[in-house]
């Protein structure tokens, strides 16, 4: 696991060196040539480590530690030392740092390995951390949020993206969850302890937008009687999602794109330049590849956003998540109104099932809202809205063959994304190779395959 550390070496030579060896190593490094330049860089960005020497001319290396220690996550300290103050360095480490070497190193691989240790371990602790933060937030558990077939490869791409620092540019129809998915690579990412600000574009004024967004000094408008911060300023260290970032007025959209490249803002009305340290998430119902075409959206600021792409499938592709996600919402409820509900009778479910969902996982949610409050003992036909009831499919088409074809459909898909090969769709689908022969022979589709 690879981290970003700030190394803090009077002695040139040795500084070099040390950054050397630990790129080597993959981590990324930035270096002060002593306390009060590292003390800069640390308000600038978040570390994941400090590697400092102890003594140096100025600000010492554990007057940097003490001046961290009230950040809402202060990095993690190794202190390098001469022989002979060990017993600083001890004194260091009962204030709550790391570790100490003393120099000359005389193996670099210790330093090395002191380093991973102390990266995997910061990443195990903000895991648990962001975990508990899921709980306490009252969002759902993680198989509820990548229910379905459809939704694995959005699992693993979140996975993947999460620990990066990447700007992600989420898209899918309203009431897919992006805000929901928005918060999780947050929750599993290095920024998880770090606020996390979100803002509909959409739902502010065009003339408040700028304000909302970066902040004004006293004065700068009729009405800003005192100064204000903006969302950038209170995702300081988190993260800002942007959602229907494609509402976002062209004028503004020049504004955002400077503050993606360049780092710093400045509040309307303002002149000093301030250090936008937000991991930035978008997000749109909108095409916004279209958006461009037609010249309502910058392409230079769609490349910044896009750096990486998440589309989330509807819920009328999601039918196998369907019981699980009914499930959920129906316990949530009933315990929200203090009531004892046995479930969703059959028939309830079949029409369901054969809903199209236009307004998707909020939908559902609204719906089982109002049917746990019409039911007595279980949600039936007469809990459910009209519309749904009139889209119901005639009774002989039965339920678990929609389900199988739509089974026999991911199946194709992913044999065909890589291009016949059973061990990789296997794969893609989450089950064993065995398993999906058997369901190739089940459906005829071996001379397909």
């Amino acid at each position: 696991m690879k981290g970003n550390i700030l190394l803090v070496e009077d002695d040139d030579t040795f500084r070099s060196f040390l950054k050397t060896i630990i790129e080597d190593d993959g981590h990324e490094v930035e270096t002060a040539a002593d306390g009060s330049a590292g003390l800069r860089l640390l308000r600038k960005r978040n570390f994941d480590l400090v590697v400092s020497d102890l003594k140096m001319p100025g600000k010492s290396g554990l007057e940097l530690f003490r001046a961290t220690r009230n950040d809402p996550d202060p990095p993690q300290f190794v202190f390098l030392t001469a022989f002979g103050k060990v017993e600083e360095a001890v004194a260091a480490i009962k204030e709550g740092a790391v570790d100490f070497l003393t120099k000359p190193l005389a193996d670099p691989d210790t330093l090395l390995a002191l380093i991973n240790r102390t990266i995997e371990a910061r990443a195990r602790r903000h895991e648990y951390l962001s975990l508990k933060e899921a709980a306490a937030a009252g969002l759902p558990p993680e198989e509820l949020i990548f229910a379905g077939q459809a939704m694995r490869p959005v699992k693993r791409l979140v996975q993947d993206v999460a620990p990066t620092q990447a700007n992600v540019l989420i898209s899918g129809e309203s009431g897919t969850g992006k805000e929901l998915i928005a918060r999780t690579i947050h929750q599993l990412s290095t920024r998880g302890l770090g606020p996390f600000i979100a803002l509909n574009c959409a739902a502010i004024p065009e003339n408040l937008l700028e304000s909302e967004l970066f902040g004004h000094e006293k004065g700068a408008f009729t009405g800003a009687v005192q100064a204000r911060q903006g969302k950038f300023e209170l995702a300081k260290g988190g993260t800002i999602f942007l959602d229907e970032i494609g509402e976002m007025p062209l004028s503004l959209q020049a504004k955002l794109l400077r503050v993606l490249q360049e780092r710093v803002f400045e509040r309307v009305g303002g002149n000093r330049e301030l250090k936008a340290d937000v991991r930035v998430i978008a997000a749109s119902n909108r095409n916004l590849r279209q958006e461009v075409d037609e010249r309502r959206f910058r392409e230079d600021l769609y490349y910044r956003l896009n750096v990486f792409p998440l589309a989330l499938p509807p819920l009328r592709e999601r039918g196998d998540a369907l019981p699980l996600l009914v499930d959920y919402f129906l316990r949530r409820f009933a315990a929200q109104v203090g009531k004892k509900i046995k479930g969703v009778d059959a028939g309830a479910l079949r029409a369901m099932q054969h809903y199209q969902w236009p307004g998707n996982v909020r939908e559902l949610q609204n719906v089982m809202e109002r049917a746990v409050i019409l039911a007595r003992e279980q949600v039936g036909l007469d809990a459910l809205p009209e519309e749904m009831l009139q889209k119901e499919a005639p009774a002989s088409l039965d339920s678990r063959e929609m389900l199988k074809s739509a089974e026999k459909e991911l199946i194709a898909k992913a044999i065909r994304m890589h291009g016949g090969n059973r061990r990789l769709a296997a794969e893609e689908l989450g089950i064993s190779r065995r398993s999906l022969q058997y369901k190739l022979k089940e459906y005829g589709m071996l001379e397909d395959a």
